[in-house]
């Protein structure tokens, strides 16, 4: 109708204006104030960055602290914020300043070079005590109530209460506590830097000192083996032990590392390695290193805590399949101070490429724990590639041991490695070995395989005598497949057991063959592999580490008594250094045969080699026993260490 009003054109475009205007603000606002808060933590972070490389402490931040924590500046309670992994401290963000200025880090040499060894105080750090402690005056809980409170002596790591804290106790020396025969004493690094400045060069003197029972000890830790545990652990070992001790191979290589050992007195240095087995021969061949440059006397026994996804090394001497944080660090400091000597054999693996003679490329490898050539070196082969492109995802120990899983049932299917007897030449010791139809050859120097199967003594009614990593013999083994190896594994089938010898030569005739050398694989064309004995490795073997493979149980009290009496009598007679734990065994159980007869059963070893043992405990000579030759293997084996067929 002609009275009607209509809308003004405008008035409908400024509507449309305002919604327009609204949906910009919804959507810029929260970008804006996204941007705006990554603004600030980068500004954040950059102050926090430039604080930790002023300061003297060895700052950390923490988005959430594990346990209930402190500041120790303004005494609140904090969920996140910044804590030293040298001292413990722990404090607020905005109270890094302030910290820095208020508290001393520990100090790795002391200022004053006129104090004496026995003249360090404790250093006391109030707030923040580990769970379960318990004051060293009263014996009661400390740190059970909810605020800043207790004392703790970074070094000793003793606690104290708050009222029980008193001037005596702040001047009273610091012993160092139970890890003092461990520990590298400020006050002794100053001792040394005056005598290098005086160009002295006996630190005997100083460590005299310190005790006989003063074994201090080096940490060596790899931060990306395994579960990336490493950079946990390099933290809670600066708190117990000195910061000068503790090292991350990734950033500061094994050879410098272990120049420390040169300040220290002759054979009195230890190394406990945190890692794969790939990082302990890392370690090791920097302590052959060391022997190049004259320095046998320095030359530290070597411990190891396992990291990777094999382990099969540690497992060897006693120290687990794999660690987990399943017990804390002081108690992997306990089993280092229980650990005896043994010696492992280093062998070295000459690659030649065949080819015109003078054009011949040679590799050398250093072998510690196996080579083999085909299946398992094939998925090892594989896995690496594949960790090589995209190492984030490989991280995890089970899901690593998945992919393994992954690549033999591949391999059953396609069966790449089949007829290596024609493709193959064996050799021991000289003399030629005809084969089987196998598909992969493996040769042994520790008693450990494929992630903590006992490849050489296998199971069922066929017992063979333990293999040893110290009596300068190879074990050779077959397999005939993928399945096969998973078969050995779960302890449903024996390997094909070649034969021991002292130097083993394989001749690849043609096409390309996957190997490894203690988990390094590649593919190889033709060639000769000649594998022949190196060197000796000082190594610690922890008994107190059981595995189901183990010949006897620890639970019988009086063969533990036996054992230990056994050992250390007739080692101490003949000033030789230990033997393995499983050679103990094996002649604790035919000593015990022949006082007790019945307990026949007992014995795993052929009668001659009982008779033969017997006779060696009675007279007290174990060097009777030192090298086990192929001729103590079952009559299966001829002279050579080759099975011949019955």
């Amino acid at each position: 109708m002609e009275g009607e009003k209509r809308p003004a054109p405008y008035e409908g475009l400024f509507a449309d204006g305002h919604l327009v205007l609204w949906t910009l603000c919804s959507v810029l606002l929260p970008v804006f104030i996204t941007f705006w808060c990554s603004l600030q933590r980068s500004r954040r972070q950059l102050h926090r960055r430039d604080i930790f490389r002023k300061s003297k402490h060895g700052w950390r931040d923490t988005d959430l602290f594990s346990h209930p924590t402190y500041c120790c500046v303004c005494a609140q309670h904090i969920l996140q914020g910044a804590f030293c992994d040298c001292c413990g401290l722990r404090v607020d963000e905005g109270c890094l300043k302030k910290a820095d200025k208020r508290f001393h880090c520990k100090e790795i040499m002391l200022k004053n070079d006129s104090k004496a060894l026995d003249a360090m105080h404790h250093h006391w750090i109030r707030g923040n005590v580990p769970l379960c402690s318990y004051c060293v005056v009263c014996k009661q809980q400390c740190g059970s109530q909810p605020k800043l409170c207790d004392y703790r002596c970074i070094w000793c790591q003793k606690t104290v209460h708050d009222e029980c804290m008193k001037n005596s106790l702040k001047n009273e020396q610091c012993d160092f506590g139970e890890f003092k025969n461990l520990i590298i004493p400020p006050s002794y690094l100053t001792s040394i830097n005056q005598m290098r400045k005086d160009k002295k060069t006996d630190y005997a003197v100083l460590a005299s000192k310190l005790g006989k029972q003063w074994t201090p000890l080096i940490i060596l830790a790899n931060s990306r083996s395994g579960t990336n545990m490493g950079e946990g652990l390099l933290g809670e070992f600066r708190i117990l032990l000195n910061p000068v001790q503790v090292f991350d191979v990734t950033k500061t290589p094994p050879v410098k590392a272990l120049q420390l050992c040169t300040l220290l007195p002759y054979y009195s240095a230890r190394v406990l390695v945190c890692g794969g087995d790939g990082t302990v021969g890392w370690v090791l061949d920097a302590v052959d290193e060391m022997k190049i440059k004259g320095q046998e006397k320095y030359i530290p026994q070597v411990a190891v805590l396992p990291l990777g996804t094999g382990n099969d090394l540690s497992n060897t001497l006693g120290w687990g399949t794999g660690y987990a944080g399943e017990i804390p660090v002081a108690q992997v400091l306990r089993n280092v101070m229980e650990a005896d000597g043994v010696k492992l054999d280093r062998w070295k693996v000459q690659v030649t490429n065949k080819g015109y003679y003078n054009l011949r490329k040679l590799k050398e490898f250093t072998m510690n724990n196996y080579f083999s050539v085909g299946p398992d070196a094939l998925m090892a082969l594989n896995f690496h590639a594949h960790r090589e492109k995209a190492p984030s995802l490989f991280s995890s120990r089970i899901l690593n041991k998945a992919v393994y899983l992954f690549y033999g049932t591949k391999d059953c299917l396609v069966q790449e490695c089949k007829d290596l007897n024609k493709k193959v030449e064996l050799e021991l010791d000289g003399e030629r070995v005809e084969l089987p139809n196998l598909e992969g050859i493996i040769v042994l120097n520790i008693g450990y395989w494929g992630g903590g199967c006992r490849l050489w003594e296998g199971m069922g009614d066929e017992t063979y005598p333990l293999a040893r990593h110290d009596d300068g013999l190879l074990e050779v083994v077959g397999v005939y497949g993928s399945f096969h190896c998973a078969q050995i594994q779960v302890k449903l089938a024996n390997p094909f057991r070649i034969g021991q010898a002292h130097t083993v030569r394989l001749i690849l005739k043609c096409s390309m063959m996957p190997m490894q050398v203690d988990g390094e694989p590649w593919a190889q064309g033709p060639c000769t592999v000649t594998i022949t004995h190196k060197t000796h490795a000082l190594m610690l073997y922890f008994s107190g580490e059981q595995t189901d493979d183990d010949i006897s149980s620890t639970s019988d009290p009086e063969d533990t008594k036996e054992t230990e009496a056994l050992y250390s009598a007739s080692d101490f007679q003949h000033r030789r250094a230990p033997r393995s734990f499983e050679q103990m065994k094996l002649l604790r159980r035919c000593t015990r045969t022949e006082t007790n007869p019945g307990k026949q059963q007992d014995c795993v070893l052929p009668e001659p080699v009982c008779v033969l043992l017997r006779r060696v405990c009675v007279h007290l000579r174990p060097h009777s026993l030192g090298s086990a030759p192929a001729k103590a293997l079952p009559t299966a084996m001829n002279g050579s260490g080759v099975l011949t067929p019955k």
